[in-house]
């Protein structure tokens, strides 16, 4: 193959771009090439092109391992597609689409399946194949000190019902800007990081970048911006969730060397496939390039990923082989992505994992939502301990970025509890350390930090990115700091190379079980539990979302973000006239306030036009009064909708 010297970012945009069109130029004023497959079917039984195609050629697809992209965009004509009528009408490669309305913060979120009243598919695999052309092309730039040379760049999917569709969408995309791709098939967000890491040249290891497709769960609240959220301890009240899924939705996350990527990247790379999306649809074909297509390799990775951390758990033990033995860990997958944590972890570690549920990927998420914050996913996992007498209990998100454990008891470890054990264990090895979380983490949990364990409790924004973002800055600064968590689940330590990994955070705790277990052999769970000891929290623990009325004439042509400031700034004055609250002297996010034992936290929403509203107070009473005190503010701004906070008062 021919290499090109010069302006990498002219020259590989101009590659990727006239490799894309040429694709498309045939078919794209009309329709699409890819099949309509949002009609009626049963989902659960679609599958990928791949699979059709191997079946239909009786070709087992264990023996494939390298694929010529050539054959597969020839194949995909022999997929048998429904009839429109039925679904969706097939979507033209020529509309409209404003990609930047796919970016969520920094990943891309859309709708990929058809079927949702007023949710119209924005995903599209045309769309998708120009987001990944765009990808190779922001990527080629990146490394433009080398030229323009063939990049290798994996992909992997969760168990979300669009996912194959996607993984052949984005696959066409890169192939055809004459880079080659890993298909890694269901893997885990943090595993498709760690390929740009993993030194393995039989398997084309490590690659220049990651995609990930995964929707993941972050929006279910959307649905439910008036949704009062109320935990009260010892079941007086339900947390009420939303009962519904987005199945039709999925997204995408990219990954380099050095992280995951930020918003302006994202932005770039949408602007980036705009461009090329617009001139396919146009049929624009100037200064094609002859750039020879890429090929498309089948590895199985997370078996790669997953001995590592087996590695690092006998590592903790002595290298003992089988550190759990006679340990029974239940696990629940919730038909995410996080099935192989029993095959691949826990029983070549020695662990009895009988009991373990959810393991089979489903994206139609049949049993619970896959989310360790959600009351019934944490119900099903304290349940399945309970049922099989285990020692302990780990749960993922759909992805595996997120986790939570149970212990023998039957205690949940997740939340703030979560970050205080995380805590509890980086402080042992790392003295002094400072511990940075979200805006909404307890005021228990600083005292836990602080004054047991010896710590510093740096709290700041909500988003999982910005936590993250905020232990690099200040290491860079010269304050030392191993961990970030947020009370969603997401934690990076230091020592993973500040990756939000779920798996690795189980891991830690399975380090410190096994250590233990070396001293005494029956220990079990406990040994965790009796690491949060000292955490005071809160009987009542409120989150009601205050949503913010765009069309409203008290906005008076303004944005959202600006009426919601005005709003904090109100609550802020009126704050400092009430004897009975005081004002967090250190807050990074919205109007954090302590006062009648508890604290309130009135924050504007990272994306949506929602101001949530965090309470935690040791009774319900003192929960009211703290509620009282916000109402008294916000009252004077017409377009917020308080239906939810009175709901809460009036109970």
């Amino acid at each position: 193959m021919e290499h090109f010297h010069g302006d990498s970012d002219t020259l590989s945009g101009k590659i990727i771009q006239n490799a894309f069109l040429a694709q498309h130029r045939p078919q794209a004023r009309h329709s699409t090439r890819y099949p309509s497959d949002f009609c009626a079917l049963d989902t659960r039984s679609v599958h990928s092109f791949q699979e059709h195609r191997l079946r239909l050629a009786g070709t087992s697809a264990k023996w494939l391992n390298t694929i010529s992209t050539a054959w597969i965009s020839s194949s995909k004509q022999a997929y048998i597609s429904c009839n429109a009528a039925q679904g969706s009408s097939v979507v033209s490669s020529s509309a409209k689409v404003d990609f930047l309305k796919l970016q969520n913060g920094s990943d891309i979120r859309g709708v990929a399946v058809g079927g949702v009243e007023g949710e119209p598919v924005n995903l599209t695999e045309p769309v998708t194949e120009a987001i990944a052309s765009a990808f190779a092309a922001w990527l080629l730039n990146k490394k433009k000190e080398d030229g323009w040379r063939r990049l290798r760049i994996s992909v992997g999917h969760d168990s979300r019902i669009s996912a194959h569709k996607l993984q052949d969408a984005v696959t066409l995309g890169i192939t055809t800007a004459g880079h080659d791709v890993l298909q890694f098939g269901l893997a885990s967000t943090p595993a498709m990081f760690n390929s740009t890491l993993t030194e393995d040249e039989i398997n084309h290891l490590p690659v220049d970048g990651a995609i990930m497709i995964t929707g993941r769960h972050t929006k279910l609240f959307l649905e439910v911006d008036l949704e009062l959220l109320l935990r009260i301890k010892d079941g007086e009240e339900e947390e009420r969730r939303p009962s519904h899924l987005p199945y039709n939705r999925n997204g995408l996350k990219f990954f380099t060397s050095a992280g995951g990527l930020n918003k302006a990247d994202i932005k770039d790379i949408l602007e980036r496939a705009s461009r090329i999306y617009e001139d396919s649809s146009h049929g624009s074909t100037q200064e094609l390039e002859q750039a020879s297509k890429g090929e498309v390799s089948n590895v199985d990775y997370m078996s790669i990923y997953a001995s590592d951390l087996v590695k690092a758990v006998r590592k903790s033990a002595g290298n003992k082989e089988k550190p759990l033995e006679g340990l029974h860990i239940v696990v629940d997958a919730g038909n995410g992505a996080g099935g192989f944590f029993v095959d691949k972890v826990l029983k070549p570690l020695g662990a009895i994992t009988t009991g373990s549920q959810f393991l089979e990927p489903d994206g139609m998420f049949p049993n619970h939502i896959p989310n360790p914050e959600d009351k019934t996913a944490m119900k099903a996992i304290t349940q399945a301990v309970a049922d099989n007498k285990a020692d302990l209990g780990i749960i993922f998100d759909t992805d595996v970025d997120r986790s939570a454990a149970v212990d023998s008891s039957g205690r949940e470890l997740n939340r703030n509890r979560l970050i205080a054990l995380m805590s509890a264990i980086v402080l042992e090895e790392h003295p002094g350390t400072t511990i940075v979380t979200d805006s909404v983490t307890s005021d228990g949990l600083t005292t836990f930090i602080e004054n047991k364990l010896g710590g510093k409790h740096h709290r700041f924004k909500r988003g999982y990115k910005n936590v993250i973002d905020e232990a690099i800055r200040l290491n860079t600064i010269g304050e030392e700091s191993h961990l970030a968590m947020e009370t969603s689940g997401h934690g990076a330590l230091k020592e993973n190379h500040w990756l939000d990994d779920g798996a690795y955070l189980m891991v830690k705790l399975l380090n410190k079980l096994a250590a233990a277990r070396i001293l005494n052999p029956n220990v079990g769970s406990k040994v965790l539990t009796d690491l949060v000891e000292g955490l005071e929290e809160a009987s009542v623990t409120v989150e009601i979302r205050l949503k913010i009325d765009q069309n409203h004439a008290d906005l008076k042509g303004g944005s959202f973000r600006d009426y919601g400031e005005a709003v904090l700034k109100h609550l802020e004055n009126s704050i400092s006239k009430d004897e009975h609250l005081c004002k967090a002297p250190k807050n990074y996010e919205g109007v954090r306030v302590s006062g009648y034992g508890g604290w309130f936290l009135l924050r504007l929403s990272l994306h949506d036009p929602v101001l949530p509203l965090n309470i935690e107070a040791p009774s319900k009473d003192d929960a009211i009064k703290l509620g009282l005190a916000v109402l008294t503010a916000v009252s004077e701004f017409p377009a917020l909708d308080i239906t939810a906070l009175n709901k809460f008062l009036q109970q």
